[in-house]
């Protein structure tokens, strides 16, 4: 019943080209740019050229790309704000913002995780006390605001909210980690907003929240989202948060899953984290779910979510606070480890044009082929000196990157 060729899985965002970053990983939510985005082969010996740079506040929110706007999401004094940037150039089209006093539990920074996503002309953020809102992406008006945490009595975690919401069937569905439903105990760790008016559509499970952000996809023809929690993997019916299937994955204790979950072959999911818990790769449908192989030999990361192209994965393993991190490149089918380079740094990554660019949490960052054969590095640059925790956004040949105190636009480009 699990074999792929009696089912296909989709990912269900629609069509984007190479001008749209739109979400949390791209297009997809996967990691891999519009197939249309086109990369330089090498950079010059200084790094890419840079068409702007903006002095930004504090957060690990990377950016989002949609119709010629880059949004931004970051924390300035005691506010949490979004603008709406001009992405050619970095001009400020509109800013709003709303008071935060969040403090973190666990060293990191004091501004949003959550990387902002535009949608059917909205924006939709969630900051670090679980503040939901969504702005008209053109004027910047608010349309709605919910305060999650508060309204569903949810912890606020080690770090604050760090599950990026999805869209999906008009709704924006968050992992809110909630226990209380207008002050009774209830099953609200997930909880679906309409997308037009901000109202709650359904609540469901008792899943304390994550920081992996879920993705939409289809299970024969029909939509559907994978989540990642506190300690399990779901699949929910985004129309109702009924739960076709679940299994085991996190540990209790000082433990965080924070790597989104990805597609590999049709019909099965990877999904992986740190902390002695390694990955699962399963196969699954509408009715249920089956290991393939699992452990945390082939791939066991903190939070860089792995990268599938071809039949090939490629990470960063290991930890941010640990030992530098390997990048590999994993046969997803078998859990086969294809290549290692050692120690190149911790980071993200993402894929364009058969390449890699590898962003380190130092600020450097590497272009590499994307290839099973062996770890070839294009080219190498610096262009940030902070420490560098958000996502990188790449779209219309611009690489958007953003440390501590600064967001630059590279031209990498082809």
């Amino acid at each position: 019943m699990f074999a792929a060729a009696l089912f296909s899985t989709l990912l269900a965002a629609l069509p984007a080209t190479a001008g749209d970053w739109p979400q949390i990983l791209g297009p997809d939510r996967c990691g891999r740019a519009a197939a249309d985005e086109r990369l330089a082969d090498a950079w010059p010996a200084a790094g890419p050229e840079v068409s702007w740079k903006k002095t930004v506040g504090s957060g690990y929110a990377g950016i989002a790309i949609a119709d010629g706007r880059a949004f931004l999401f970051h924390r300035q004094g005691a506010k949490e704000v979004v603008e709406a940037l001009d992405a050619a150039t970095g001009e400020t089209l509109w800013s709003d913002a709303h008071p935060t006093t969040f403090r973190p539990q666990v060293g990191g920074g004091d501004g949003p995780l959550c990387v902002p996503v535009a949608a059917g002309g909205t924006v939709i953020t969630y900051g670090a006390q679980g503040v939901l809102s969504a702005h008209d992406a053109a004027t910047g008006k608010q349309l709605w605001q919910r305060k999650t945490h508060e309204e569903y009595a949810a912890q606020e975690g080690y770090f604050g909210a760090g599950s990026t919401p999805v869209v999906a069937g008009g709704l924006v569905i968050v992992n809110v980690g909630g226990t209380k439903v207008a002050g009774k105990k209830g099953d609200c760790g997930v909880v679906a907003f309409r997308l037009d008016s901000g109202e709650p559509a359904w609540t469901a499970t008792a899943e304390p929240a994550s920081y992996a952000a879920p993705i939409a996809i289809e299970v024969d023809g029909a939509p559907r989202v994978v989540m990642v929690t506190r300690y399990q993997c779901l699949l929910l019916d985004p129309a109702t948060g009924k739960v076709a299937w679940s299994f085991p994955f996190g540990m209790r204790g000082p433990t965080v899953n924070a790597a989104t979950p990805v597609l590999g072959d049709p019909g099965h999911l990877l999904v992986t984290a740190s902390y002695g818990i390694g990955s699962v790769y399963a196969a699954f449908d509408g009715r249920g779910v089956k290991p393939v192989w699992d452990g945390a030999d082939s791939l066991a990361t903190q939070y860089c979510t792995p990268v599938v192209v071809g039949a090939h994965a490629y990470c960063i393993d290991g930890r941010e606070d640990g030992p530098p991190g390997d990048l590999k490149c994993v046969d997803v089918a078998t859990g086969k480890v294809a290549w290692i380079e050692k120690g190149i740094g911790y980071g993200s990554l993402v894929a364009a044009d058969g390449k890699l660019i590898v962003v380190r949490n130092d600020g450097s960052m590497k272009l590499v082929k994307a290839s099973p054969e062996g770890c070839e590095i294009l080219a190498s640059a610096r262009p940030l000196t902070g420490s560098v925790r958000a996502l990188p956004a790449l779209a219309g040949g611009r690489l958007y990157l953003r440390d501590d105190k600064t967001l630059v636009c590279l031209d990498v480009g082809k």
